[in-house]
């Protein structure tokens, strides 16, 4: 009984990580989001006695690609301002002279 109420939990959240990392606007808080999503999946995998599989979740989906998308959002820089500006006049009705 308690084993399933785990499973019920750690896959709301698994479905709440998941909606947060889609709908983040940030997109270093979407990565971290993304990893605890495959935190989540490893430790199911875990408990479904796949050992290997879970290990190989937690090697690939949690450290090396976490590591590697927060890498490379640190690398890239954007001008907030022009991308806010281009933005809010992609939507703004043209006025007339």
């Amino acid at each position: 009984m308690v084993l399933i109420l785990f499973f019920i939990v750690m896959a709301i959240v698994l479905i709440a990580a998941a909606i947060y990392s889609i709908q983040q606007q940030n997109l270093l808080y979407a990565v971290l989001g993304t990893g605890v999503v495959s935190l989540i999946l490893s430790i199911f995998f875990y408990m479904l006695h796949a050992p290997d599989v879970a290990i190989t979740e937690a090697a690939i989906g949690i450290a090396l690609t976490t590591i590697i998308f927060v890498i490379t959002i640190r690398n890239t820089t954007i001008d907030e301002n022009k991308y806010n500006e281009d933005h809010v006049n992609k939507f703004k009705p043209e006025e007339d002279a």
